[in-house]
């Protein structure tokens, strides 16, 4: 049952924060959290969500520099007072980039770290790893390298390891954004049960339909900093003279001595949106590191009969930033750069605010924007790969996004997009549902949204809410 106990686990007394610089990245905030609850803390792109689960965790100010104001209490203590390894022992954090956490060789070993500096015996240290990774459809992963798993499957081998140690609460940056739509209901589920087992759980969720109908949440929202986009009042994008066919035929790719993609063909055309769907690990990234030259495979891909030219925005962006300013980054090592082409893209993006900032500092939506702007100002002759775009995107920046591609397809691009969000899917052009290597449904998204048997072959729940579109954005 869930506990009625008054203890109060964390406190946050007017808690603000600010990374170096003038611009306060958290406003004053005031937050208890009692055994058994479950929190939701929403708010737009930017707003300090991420910077708010630090100062829960004690991350800051033990790991961070800036200006700490106000105080958290974990229990009876402060934790600017504490160590790391003893908030550890009282909170969980599952980061919203799980690469972050992923420190040794193999999932289980991964998951026996955290077990290890418990003091657990070894039969116990044993029942948990095998139940974690029952729990979280990790089993056949367990003596795999975590830094081969896709993004979905290190979310999960992340919260995995987490929740094995069973603090008494567990804070979770993001922990649904990629992962497919079906490990997110159950995520959802797993996590009530917890609450009613006594565990507080904190989430900071954009996808926040999944957690709307957990009993008794209770919901947080966090006040933007007010940087809207622009993007309705730009002109168009200049179109491209020629039109071009994508041609892959019979893709395949193994990693680590297995099939990930199996002798695919599809064609698709500039001036398409194409969205990708699949199950955590069913290819989608490989995908897309092939269509941009980055994965060997056997096969053929080509478009006006040679290899195409595409920028890639990664799934982590924070693998495409290295430079000390927003501007910096976008104009790397472009000699003779085309700044009217600049001028529309930082309003277009929502980052003319940033310019002069240090691109790690943003919010991880800010940075798949910013990583968006590099690979864009580029001018990429056939288009643009985006790899799960709407990672720490929030509804307006999603629409945006919609509308970017949108503009770039009506140039002449073509746009694929992988994701877990069904809603941005049904939004594209073209849908396809990837299953163990193969495309199982292609064809427009509103068409494939009501193909039941393919989201059953994949195993895939489409959520209530995701539905056929009735337009276009």
């Amino acid at each position: 049952m869930r506990s009625t106990e008054s203890a109060i686990l964390v406190r946050a007394e007017a808690v603000a924060y600010g990374y170096g610089s003038d611009a306060e990245h958290l406003r004053p905030i005031d937050l208890t959290i009692r055994p058994g609850e479950f929190w939701l803390i929403s708010g737009p792109s930017g707003c300090g969500k991420s910077t708010l689960a630090r100062c829960l965790t004690g991350l800051i100010p033990h790991l961070y520099r800036g200006r700490m104001a106000g105080k958290v209490m974990v229990g009876d203590t402060s934790t600017d007072h504490t160590s790391l390894w003893q908030l550890t022992e009282h909170v969980g954090f599952v980061f919203q980039n799980p690469t972050a956490q992923m420190l040794c060789a193999t999932v289980e070993d991964e998951l026996l770290f955290g077990l290890e500096t418990l003091g657990l015996d070894r039969p116990e240290m044993v029942r948990r790893v095998d139940a974690a990774l029952q729990q979280f459809d990790l089993a056949q992963l367990r003596h795999r390298v975590p830094q081969t798993l896709s993004g979905g499957e290190q979310q999960k081998l992340a919260l995995a390891a987490i929740m094995a140690r069973r603090p008494p609460l567990l804070v979770l940056d993001e922990p649904l954004s990629m992962l497919d739509s079906t490990a997110a209901l159950e995520l959802v589920a797993h996590l009530q049960a917890l609450t009613n087992d006594g565990i507080a759980v904190v989430v900071f969720e954009h996808r926040a339909e999944y957690l709307k109908t957990v009993p008794g949440l209770q919901v947080l929202p966090l006040a933007g900093n007010g940087h809207p986009s622009e993007i309705e009042s730009l002109p168009p994008i200049p179109s491209q003279t020629n039109s071009s066919v994508l041609q892959v035929r019979d893709l395949s790719v193994r990693l680590g001595g297995r099939p990930v993609l199996d002798q695919l063909s599809f064609s698709a055309t500039s001036g398409e949106v194409v969205a990708i769907v699949g199950r955590n690990g069913s290819g989608k990234t490989t995908l897309v590191r092939s269509l941009a030259g980055l994965q060997a495979y056997d096969g053929r891909v080509s478009a006006d009969g040679a290899r195409p030219d595409f920028g890639l925005v990664y799934q982590n962006a924070e693998l495409q930033l290295f430079n000390s300013s927003v501007r910096d980054e976008i104009l790397y090592r472009l000699p003779e750069p085309d700044m009217a082409w600049y001028d529309w893209l930082m309003p277009a993006l929502g980052l003319k605010s940033y310019e002069q900032t240090p691109p790690l500092l943003l919010s991880e939506g800010e940075k798949k924007r910013v990583a968006l702007a590099t690979v864009l100002m580029r001018r990429p002759r056939h288009g643009v790969l985006l790899d799960e775009p709407s990672l720490g995107q929030d509804a307006v920046h999603k629409d945006l996004l919609l509308r970017l591609a949108r503009s770039l397809a009506s140039a002449g691009q073509l746009v694929v997009m992988t994701t877990h969000d069904l809603a941005l899917a049904a939004r594209a052009d073209r849908l396809m549902v990837l299953h163990e290597g193969q495309i199982i449904a292609d064809g427009p998204a509103a068409s494939v949204l009501l193909d039941g048997r393919a989201w059953q072959t994949a195993g895939l729940s489409v959520p209530p809410w995701v539905c056929a579109p009735e337009g276009q954005a």
